[in-house]
């Protein structure tokens, strides 16, 4: 895959000038950093290369002699991080069950209203009584343009706070990021 940098790099370039390429990962690692931020590859970009187990190599066009980054299924050179990303413009739902301690049901009900609502989640913290998630803004299927924002006054954030309110206290916050290391 040629690109325009030396391979899948271990931070943004752009906010890390001391970013270095990563010589290898495995094909999870790249769907993950793509995932989560990394522009060298879009997220599904993979698929067809981990199903066949097939490895790609990530070059640069400007300067073809750097080695780039192979991907494959597993390698042996492992550091303790590969590489970090960020998304930033992250919105934030804190829902806390108002039920009992220790009924069943607390994440069925939750996610049930996600899916009727018509969100997609990116990123999940629970505990015993409460969950915490992130809205992973990209895969909103009625968003008209890519990478636009909700706020707390989207239908589908209203329906969401109505549905849970029955089991649960929820609040709704954006301007959060999301840093996630890459490691194995």
């Amino acid at each position: 895959v040629w690109k325009d940098v030396d391979g899948i790099l271990t931070a943004d370039p752009r906010e890390c000038p001391d970013a270095k390429p990563v010589p290898f990962v495995t094909f999870e690692e790249a769907a993950e950093l793509a995932y989560f931020g990394a522009q060298v590859l879009h997220p599904v970009a993979m698929q067809p290369a981990m199903r066949t187990d097939i490895p790609v190599r990530v070059k640069n066009s400007y300067n073809p002699a750097a080695k780039g980054t192979l991907i494959t299924r597993k390698h042996t050179e492992q550091p303790l991080v590969s590489a970090i990303t960020s998304k930033t413009g992250v919105q934030m739902v804190d829902i806390t069950s108002t039920r009992m301690l220790g009924q069943y049901g607390f994440l069925a009900e939750v996610f049930k209203a996600f899916e009727a609502c018509a969100l997609s989640v990116d990123v999940i913290a629970s505990s015993e009584v409460s969950v915490s998630l992130t809205l992973n803004k990209n895969l909103e299927p009625s968003r008209k343009e890519r990478g636009a924002k909700t706020s707390d006054t989207d239908p589908r954030l209203v329906a969401l706070k109505e549905a849970l309110g029955r089991v649960a206290d929820v609040q709704i916050t954006s301007g959060h990021s999301i840093v996630t290391l890459i490691a194995d």
